[in-house]
C-alpha cells in the first residue's frame, strides 16, 4: 500500500479543535456523509495535554473517499471543535468502577439508524464493559441503546469488535481481546436486534462440527488488536492489526464462516522502526488500526491507519492508505530493511503492544 495523506493533526483538522487524535473507524450515514469517529482526542498534537475527549465523530465528504477524505464538520454545537459524542467524564467513577477512557471499536448502518459498539476502560487493555449507541439523525447526536456485555464475556474475547450486514439480514461480528494477545470468535445477531445481547449467537465448534447456537469458538489464533469486517464488491474483506506479527493483514472470504486458516490472506503494512519508514512503500512505525474506507473496490482498497511515536509522544494520527486487496497467487509484501540500531523493530513493536496495559 501507499499512503494517500495524513487525515488529522496540525494543518488538518485544526478547524476542527484536533491535534491529536487515532483510530478513524468510517461508515457511511443515511444520508450520504462518511461518518468517522476516533478515540482519545487532544487539542495539541500529541497524547496528552488540554480537551481529552473520546469518542470523537467527525464528518466527511464521501466523493472524496479515494482521494484522500476531507471533513466537513463535527459532533458537537461549535462548528470548530469536535465535542466528545457521549456523556461521561475521564478520570471519574461509573456504576461503581474507574474508568479512565471510553473507546470505539465499529459502527455500522442499518437502515435509518448507526450503531457504535465501545469500550468502557480503566487504562488501555483493561475494559470493564462493552456497549452499543444509537444514532438516528446520521450520526449528530447519540444514545445508549442500553445494550451491554461485561468485559469477560466470552474469555474476553468480546471487547474489540467489527461487524457488517450481510445480504441474509444478519450482521457478522468478528471480536477479539483489548490486550493484543488474542485471537477471534464469530458471533451474529439478526440486524434488528442488535441491541439485544441473548439474540447474539456463536458460530462455535462441537461434537466434530462448526454450527451456530454453539459457544463461540476461537476461529483464527493469533495476537489481534483493531479488526475491520466489510463486504467489499462479491467479497467479504477483513483487515485487523497483526500485532503478533507488527503488520497489517487482509483476510478475502468467501463468507464470514469460511475457514480463516485457508483464506486468501495479504500483509499489506508493516511495521517497522522510525528511521525505517517507507509509507510510499507501506512500511509504518508502530502502526495500528486498519479501517476500510467506504467505496473501497477490490482494486482500490483504502484503509485508516494509526500511528503513535510513544516516545517522543509525536506523530500520534490517523493516516489514509490505497492498495489492493489481496487475491489468490499474489506475492507477499516485500519486508522492511533492518532497523538501525538492533532489536529496534521489536522493541518498538512490544512497547505498543504493551501501552494497552497501563
Amino acid at each position: 500500500m501507499r499512503k494517500v495523506k495524513d487525515l488529522t493533526g496540525p494543518g488538518i483538522t485544526d478547524h476542527l479543535g484536533i491535534g491529536g487524535t487515532d483510530l478513524g473507524v468510517t461508515a457511511v450515514a443515511p444520508d450520504g456523509r462518511l461518518v468517522a469517529v476516533f478515540g482519545d482526542t487532544f487539542d495539541r498534537a500529541g497524547v496528552g495535554g488540554p480537551g481529552w475527549r473520546s469518542p470523537v465523530v467527525v464528518f466527511g465528504d464521501a466523493a472524496s473517499a479515494l482521494s484522500g477524505i476531507r471533513w466537513t464538520g463535527s459532533y458537537g454545537p461549535r462548528s470548530d471543535y469536535a465535542d466528545q459524542a457521549l456523556p461521561y467524564e475521564h478520570d471519574s467513577v461509573i456504576h461503581g468502577r474507574p474508568v479512565s477512557t471510553v473507546l470505539p471499536t465499529d459502527l455500522i448502518t442499518i437502515g435509518r439508524e448507526m450503531f457504535l459498539h465501545v469500550m468502557v476502560c480503566q487504562g488501555l487493555g483493561n475494559v470493564h464493559w462493552t456497549e452499543i449507541h444509537r444514532s438516528t439523525d446520521n450520526g449528530e447526536t447519540w444514545e445508549h441503546t442500553g445494550a451491554t456485555w461485561p468485559g469477560d464475556a466470552h474469555g474476553g474475547l468480546f471487547q474489540m469488535l467489527t461487524w457488517e450486514l450481510g445480504d441474509d439480514g444478519f450482521v457478522y461480528a468478528f471480536s477479539t481481546g483489548f490486550q493484543r494477545d488474542k485471537g477471534l470468535i464469530l458471533q451474529r445477531v439478526p440486524a434488528e436486534r442488535i441491541t439485544d445481547p441473548g439474540a447474539w449467537q456463536g458460530w462455535g465448534f462441537r461434537d466434530g462440527q462448526w454450527a451456530w447456537h454453539n459457544p463461540p469458538t476461537v476461529a483464527l489464533t493469533g495476537s489481534y488488536g483493531e479488526l475491520c469486517l466489510r463486504k467489499v464488491e462479491n467479497r467479504w474483506l477483513l483487515a485487523l492489526f497483526n500485532a503478533g506479527d507488527y503488520r497489517v493483514d487482509v483476510l478475502n472470504i468467501d463468507e464470514p464462516t469460511s475457514n480463516l486458516y485457508e483464506a486468501v490472506r495479504g500483509t499489506v503494512l508493516h511495521g517497522c522502526a522510525w528511521g525505517c519508514e517507507d509509507h510510499g512503500a507501506g512500511h509504518v512505525a508502530q502502526l495500528y488500526g486498519g479501517y476500510i474506507v467506504p467505496g473501497s473496490t477490490l482494486d482500490d482498497l483504502h484503509l485508516v491507519v494509526s500511528q503513535w511515536n510513544t516516545e517522543r509522544n509525536w506523530p500520534y494520527r490517523a493516516m489514509q492508505f490505497a492498495g489492493t486487496a489481496p487475491r489468490p497467487g499474489d506475492r507477499p509484501l516485500p519486508p522492511p530493511p533492518p532497523p538501525g540500531e538492533s532489536g529496534g523493530v521489536l522493541r518498538g513493536a512490544a512497547k505498543l503492544a504493551r501501552r494497552f496495559l497501563s
